[in-house]
């Protein structure tokens, strides 16, 4: 049985990692860390866990098979190597690193170790997201010609464990906003669906939150390798509700994700044909969205079974880079090149 250690004890590690790793068969959680000791024993205590407020501490326990980050973004390169290096596979939240440096260091780090990095991109592993790559590699779509793709809620203030003073509005300790928290997860997304991007141009805002200089509205113009165009924006922004759709046009139809309160996918098709998918909800950091993510089965599975996680450090890093893209073309103005 791998033991786990978790690091960091907010609304991510309570809602995605923890329940995860307790519903896997094959995982103990060993070992949770949090700066604030009293986050540290509660989770300690629900989960049968010893509690720890030094990382370092976690990572010295030779019993310790598994490390997940859940800590802040400026965090994610440094005490993933540190973890690698001490011999432990290592789940790593979104983004997984502030640079393309830090993140060429994080994968260079588990090739010297013989150890495993999977980032956290839980978007690829939602039904309605699995279904639409289906459809799009069956050729039923026929030509993909654009696409839009949006992730917004009103904020991290309503979900974080810390509120308005939450390390999201941190700009030392976050690095980005909004294009962090949610930007990437649609730019992850439209990969795994569509391929790689070539091409970046971004206008990048804060005009919502107050007492903060991290982004909290993005709009981005994206192109494919292949030549297909289209939007990806990111917002926290919303009075209320939020929004996580994506709508993929095509030669013979359209494909709408998360873009309507019954269907998870619908099918739209240029001789009047309408397909209604009723599949598993996207999960949410909401009470009651804490359906599973896969993210932790995916991970668990690759080490047991020796493979290539299904969204190693080199994906994440691609990923990253489209948003490192969007932040270069809103300080230059300029479209910029992926290849």
């Amino acid at each position: 049985m791998l033991k786990v250690g978790v690091l960091g004890c907010g609304t991510i590690a309570r809602v995605r990692h923890l329940l995860e790793y307790d519903n896997n068969k094959e995982v103990e959680i060993a070992a949770v860390c949090d700066i604030v000791e009293e986050r540290a024993e509660e989770m300690a205590k629900l989960y049968g866990a010893k509690a720890f407020t030094d990382y370092r501490d976690v990572l010295e326990n030779k019993e310790i098979d598994v490390i997940s980050i859940c800590l802040p973004n400026y965090l994610h390169a440094s005490v993933t190597i540190a973890a690698l290096n001490a011999g432990k596979h290592v789940l790593c939240e979104k983004p997984m690193a502030t640079s393309k440096d830090e993140a060429e260091a994080m994968i260079a780090a588990g090739k010297l170790n013989e150890k495993k990095l999977m980032i956290a991109h839980n978007q690829r592993f939602v039904a309605s997201h699995q279904k639409a790559k289906e459809i799009i590699e069956s050729g039923k779509l026929g030509k993909i010609y654009s696409f839009s793709t949006t992730f917004g809620h009103p904020g991290p203030e309503e979900w974080s464990i810390d509120g308005a003073e939450s390390w999201f509005f941190n700009k030392d300790q976050a690095f980005i906003g909004a294009m962090g928290d949610l930007g990437v997860h649609k730019a992850d997304l439209m990969r795994y669906l569509l391929g790689d991007f070539s091409e970046v141009g971004a206008f990048i805002e804060t005009n919502a939150k107050q007492n903060t200089d991290v982004d909290d509205n993005a709009v981005c113009i994206l192109r494919t390798e292949s030549g297909i165009i289209g939007t990806l924006t990111a917002s926290w922004a919303y009075v209320t509700g939020g929004d996580n759709s994506t709508i993929i046009y095509g030669e013979n139809g359209t494909l709408r994700l998360e873009a309507d309160p019954v269907y998870s996918l619908i099918e739209e098709y240029r001789d009047g044909t309408i397909i209604n998918h009723q599949l598993e909800k996207i999960q949410t950091n909401e009470e009651g969205g804490q359906s599973n993510s896969s993210i932790i089965d995916y991970f668990v599975t690759s080490i047991l079974e020796n493979t290539e996680p299904p969204i190693p450090g080199e994906e994440g890093m691609k990923s990253l880079e489209v948003i490192l893209a969007a932040i270069e073309s809103q300080e230059t103005r300029q479209i910029v090149s992926l290849k």
